[in-house]
């Protein structure tokens, strides 16, 4: 009975990671507390890094109107990324990161989160309803390229006339040290007429991964609404446009490492309308509460940019819950910690693997009481299986006779025949907690550990690891104590270290190794548990 619950729990483990990997869709989020609204873009801005004072831009003497200045491209450089954006509608047409690289290696390309050719797939083009704009107007520019180092502020002004008179100036503010950036839309009233309508913001973004690795890539939209995260596929907006206007904190672009967000302000978000367009892109429409400007009168709408890692301290450092963005799954309570403990160890060994190794032993300490009261409980089983053997035979002819007597058999000899099943249960949200924190944790993102293993991200190029994992899988099977399993059921344990081997040869390194390591503690606890109980 206790193999077959073993058994059961084992089972249960792949159907698991079958289930979430390939059907189920990413769980719903909990609802989390309102945003505490900010007074100012100052005082956001403030909050997270200390920076100097931006200094006051002032307009060009004439602003060009309906697009009668040349196009032209102003970069942006800070310690962290490379952007360039253009005077098309004040729009971003690349940003690169320059910390983090496509492939393994210092020749490896530094990541384009952004990266567009065709003037019309730039990001960020200022639109609105019932007020005349046009998102391709050739807006002027304050200054030609804008270089930060850390600690430093400044501000990218764009201006922009209508024919009608109405004013458009974007303002972008950076800091040297951050991925945050700050946008302020100010719309001023030049016209003889009120201005009614909705500005809205274009993210474009792009169908194809970066690379071929994609069986544990994810791309697509993401929204954070109404207290909950709302992932739209690109696959999945073939059958229409999604659209939400509840409380939205942030919406954006993700794939397994990196995003792309706008994140509100002062609740100036009213809707997201996310379609995918003919040319196959998916295009996210950021809508605002609706504006009324008097002549004369002038009104503004704000958004924090974001476009950087999913690392989950820089993320929360952005506000909004925007570290929602990485999905840790249902135990995400869990994972969460054991990430930061993983990051904490780095700092002192400056190797993610010997990390990896160290938060396995300690766990494996840490559950030695749970470890050895299952094996005892299982040893007690089996020094059973002779009197449960001479009981089925007794009662085989009364079912509920040959239950009841050993039931009094448990009793007798004080056995619980779920005490070898139940201390293992308690560990499966460890072991889900820190399969999805290694799984999607940008920090082992092309981390090197010893020898041939350079990415521990990335899978064991030869193998090596996972065929190891098998057989210590195997070895540990062989030690586990006998509780009298029929010869189906012997079979089906046999085949779990295959199973499991062919599973783990395309896992990231890194959670190999984890499971390696914890295959070896546990074949010598169980040598020591066994010579204890002998």
């Amino acid at each position: 009975m206790e193999k077959r619950a073993l058994l059961a729990v084992v089972l249960s483990i792949a159907v698991f990671y079958v289930f979430s990997t390939y059907i189920m869709p990413p769980p719903t989020r909990q609802p989390v507390a309102p945003l505490q609204q900010r007074s100012s873009s100052a005082a956001l801005l403030q909050s997270q890094s200390v920076g100097v004072a931006v200094p006051p831009a002032s307009l060009p003497a004439s602003a060009p109107t309906g697009g009668t200045s040349p196009v032209k491209e102003i970069r942006v450089e800070t310690d962290l990324y490379r952007a360039t954006f253009s005077t098309r509608g004040g729009t971003l047409r690349r940003m690169v990161l320059k910390n983090y690289r496509e492939n393994v290696g210092a020749g490896g390309k530094e990541i384009t989160i952004v990266g567009e050719e065709s003037p019309e797939n730039f990001s960020l083009a200022t639109d609105a309803r019932g007020i005349a704009l046009d998102p391709a107007a050739a807006y002027s520019v304050n200054a030609d390229e804008v270089t930060l180092s850390r600690g430093e502020k400044k501000e990218l002004l764009f201006s922009w006339i209508s024919p009608q008179g109405i004013m458009v100036r974007k303002s972008y503010i950076f800091q040297g040290d951050s991925y945050g950036i700050l946008l302020n839309q100010r719309l001023q009233n030049g016209s003889a007429a009120r201005q009614e309508g909705t500005l809205s913001l274009l993210l474009n973004n792009p169908s194809i991964p970066r690379n071929n690795d994609t069986r544990f890539e994810q791309m697509g939209g993401v929204t954070f609404t109404d207290g909950s995260l709302k992932t739209d596929l690109i696959k999945d907006l073939a059958k229409g446009p999604k659209q939400y206007d509840k409380s939205i904190l942030w919406t954006g672009f993700d794939d397994k490492y990196f995003l792309s967000a706008i994140l509100a302000v002062n609740s100036d978000i009213s809707q997201v309308a996310i379609a995918k367009n003919p040319a196959g892109r998916e295009i996210s429409t950021v809508s605002f509460t609706p504006l009324s400007i008097n002549p004369g009168q002038e009104v503004s709408r704000e958004v924090k940019l974001y476009f950087g890692p999913k690392d989950l301290e820089i993320l929360k450092a952005q506000g909004n819950d925007l570290e929602r963005a990485i999905d840790l799954g249902w135990f995400s309570a869990l994972a969460k910690p054991l990430l930061h403990v993983l990051k904490f160890l780095h700092g002192y060994v400056h190797n993610y693997g010997i990390a990896i190794i160290i938060v396995t032993v300690v766990l494996k300490v840490f559950f030695f009481p749970l470890t050895y009261k299952s094996y005892k409980s299982m040893k007690d089983m089996q020094k059973l299986q002779p009197k449960m053997a001479a009981l089925k035979e007794k009662y085989k002819n009364d079912r509920d006779a040959m239950n009841k007597a050993v039931m009094e058999l448990y009793k007798t000899h004080k056995v619980n025949p779920m005490g070898g099943c139940f201390p293992m249960v308690v560990q499966i949200p460890v072991f889900f907690a820190l399969y999805k924190a290694l799984m999607f944790s940008i920090e082992l993102r092309h981390a090197p550990f010893f020898f041939w293993i350079l990415d521990l991200s990335g899978k064991d190029p030869y193998y090596v690891t996972p065929l190891i994992m098998g057989v210590t899988m195997f070895i540990q099977q062989k030690m586990t104590p006998n509780t009298g399993m029929d010869p189906t059921q012997a079979k089906m344990m046999l085949m779990l270290p295959v199973v499991f081997t062919f599973m783990f040869l395309s896992f990231p390194s890194g959670l190999v190794l984890y499971w390696l390591v914890n295959n070896i503690l546990t074949i010598g606890q169980q040598y020591y548990i066994n010579k204890q109980l002998t």
